[in-house]
């Protein structure tokens, strides 16, 4: 069954600084900040919500189809999603602008600083979401504003299921459009600290905002997550990494294995115990589309 999947297309550049950034940020001196971190290491991955979800549904045997942006450097990228069998039909090229870019640094505790530029992505509310028989279950990761706003509304007038997944793109909309987010979507996911902010802005406790959709999730990094449903709360354990190279693009990979049990027909805590071992082996691997799945 194939899964929709509407959120960012992006190239990542990727750098190791091998210090802490606690130890090179002072408190105190937040408001005149001037720092420079060195970064031996740096490579350029191909990443973005939606790419990196997409890559991982692959890995596990799904269907992903990507509704997505790239600018007029993209090329490499639609070959790429091509060669690995995953569709592009919905993956639209704009001439005018780039590819949207991550510039991410990652310090020795696994402490990120990114930069974002959207570029394209901006322009991914031009592509609308219709009803289409085969596609039964969709998500809403990081995206354009207007996209994000534009395609929930989208996914439900077609009487598609999907996932709100705001992640970074949380702090563009107001406590009322999260509200309405939450109303048209089947579950939510969020890490611990976007549900502080998903609860602070719509007044919403986990127990509440759970009782409005099929499911809540909050994940945890390696401590796992938390699975609402109807109010009560299941804590489904993290799973050792066998090293931990690199965090980027874990929860895309774990999103990857939501969809896929929900494919599946399974319930939440049994998508959850997937998504915290593809999870386990995304962060063994640098960047967020070098890993690979076998059961």
């Amino acid at each position: 069954m194939p899964a929709l999947i509407c959120g960012s297309l992006a190239f990542d550049t990727i750098m190791d600084f091998e210090g802490r950034f606690a130890e090179q940020i002072l408190p105190d001196q937040l408001h005149i900040l001037n720092v420079s971190f060195l970064v031996p290491a740096l490579r350029r991955d191909f990443g973005g919500c939606a790419g990196n979800i997409a890559y991982a549904l692959r890995q596990l045997g799904g269907q992903p189809v990507p509704m997505a942006t790239l600018g007029n450097d993209g090329a490499d990228y639609l070959a790429r999603l091509q060669a690995l069998g995953i569709s592009t039909e919905f993956v639209r090229t704009v001439d005018h602008t780039y590819t949207a870019q991550a510039m991410i640094m990652t310090d020795r505790d696994n402490n990120q600083i990114t930069a974002f530029h959207p570029g394209a992505m901006m322009q991914a509310h031009t592509t609308a979401i219709a009803p289409r028989a085969d596609i039964r279950i969709g998500i809403i990761s990081p995206d354009g504003r207007d996209a994000m706003l534009q395609h929930a509304e989208q996914f439900a007038a077609a009487g598609i299921p999907f996932v709100f997944d705001p992640g970074q793109g949380l702090p563009m909309f107001g406590g009322a459009e999260l509200a309405r987010f939450i109303e048209l979507a089947s579950w939510v996911t969020v890490n611990d600290y976007e549900g502080k902010m998903l609860s602070e802005r719509t007044g919403w406790d986990s127990a509440t905002i759970s009782s409005k959709v099929r499911g809540l999730v909050v994940t945890l990094g390696a401590q796992g997550c938390e699975v609402w449903t109807g109010g009560r709360k299941t804590h489904v354990p993290g799973v050792k990494a066998e090293a931990v190279v690199d965090p980027t693009g874990c929860g895309d990979a774990w999103r990857g294995a939501l969809l896929h049990g929900l494919e599946q027909g399974w319930d939440l805590v049994k998508c959850a115990e997937l998504g915290n071992r593809v999870g386990a082996r995304k962060i063994a691997s640098r960047g967020p589309q070098n890993w690979t799945w076998e059961a």
